[in-house]
């Protein structure tokens, strides 16, 4: 598929010639920096852009703009929490959303009450939609989502503005949904760890093209090194510090604690004798895996892919 945008005095491609597939019931992140052709990308599978080439193909249907199967077959979260009523409530959103979709409510209330309890919305059931925080809307946007019980998801930053405590329930609540449902999950995420726990292979885009499409242990593989962190008591010399940087392949320090590169396996004999010639009191070393964030930045950056 590819999108171009044209004016008078430019013309940008927004996609250029990208071809994936998801299959039934894989839930997978789509990412990649602003300008990576995320949106376009979404708004395209979603009928509400019309490429300039290429075919998209939904349950083997190819989809046109505006098309109506793509509206029965799709629930969206797109822009954060949009795609609620404001002057509606919690409930009615719920009602008014699974009516629009041909289910009447008093059939769906079961259901209505079990999204109303896994999105921790009961207490807040009866209020509009505009007078909770910024959170709670996008909590409401996501059960939007899940009540149209279609079979496929575009969830677009479902975790946007919720706190540590909320986005760590929501994620889990994602993951165990959309499994016990058997939905086919399409995300969109600047969260890592969203990203991280919920999706089974991710799609990164830059510059309008695909730079990696793996599942993440495979794309983490790539840029596994020999590292650990060691939690000491006491404090750090400087003079021992400025040893770590210059005899190691990368040292990070925290409080009371550094994560340690190796280049090799048997560098770790060097770390200790160098660390017992201060006699700095180890309480613990572990091994440390990269994280997902840490790659997603480094192919960014232009690092390998897969």
């Amino acid at each position: 598929m590819t999108k171009i945008y044209r004016s008078r005095r430019k013309e940008v491609r927004a996609v250029d010639n990208i071809t994936f597939d998801v299959s039934k019931n894989e839930i997978v992140g789509i990412l990649g920096p602003n300008g990576a052709g995320k949106t376009t990308t979404i708004k395209s599978i979603l009928g509400l852009l019309i490429p300039d080439r290429g075919d998209i193909f939904i349950d083997g249907r190819k989809v046109g703009v505006f098309d109506r199967w793509i509206y029965r077959n799709i629930a969206a979260v797109l822009e954060g929490n949009r795609n609620v009523y404001w002057r509606l409530t919690v409930r009615e959103n719920l009602e008014f959303f699974a009516g629009l979709q041909g289910y009447k409510s008093s059939r769906l209330k079961d259901q209505i009450d079990f999204l109303l309890k896994r999105f921790g919305l009961e207490s807040r059931q009866n209020d509009q939609v505009r007078t909770l925080s910024r959170g709670m809307q996008q909590k409401v946007a996501v059960a939007v989502a899940f009540i149209r019980n279609t079979p496929i998801l575009f969830l677009d930053e479902p975790t946007l503005g919720l706190d540590v405590e909320s986005s760590i329930e929501l994620r889990k609540t994602l993951k165990e949904l959309a499994s016990e449902n058997l939905k086919t999950v399409l995300i969109s995420s600047h969260d890592m760890k969203v990203v991280e726990e919920i999706c089974e292979r991710v799609i990164i885009l830059k510059n309008g093209r695909i730079i990696a499409n793996d599942k993440i242990p495979n794309l983490k593989s790539l840029f596994r090194t020999i590292a650990y962190k060691i939690v000491y008591e006491g404090t750090l010399p400087e003079e021992l510090m400025e040893k770590l940087r210059k005899n190691f392949l990368n040292v990070n320090f925290g409080k009371m604690n550094f994560v340690v590169e190796f280049r090799r396996v048997e560098d770790i004999y060097d770390l200790m004798d160098l660390l017992r010639s201060y006699r700095i009191q180890i309480k613990s070393l572990k091994a440390v895996e990269p994280d997902f964030e840490r790659v997603y930045i480094e192919l960014i950056k232009g690092g390998r892919a897969s």
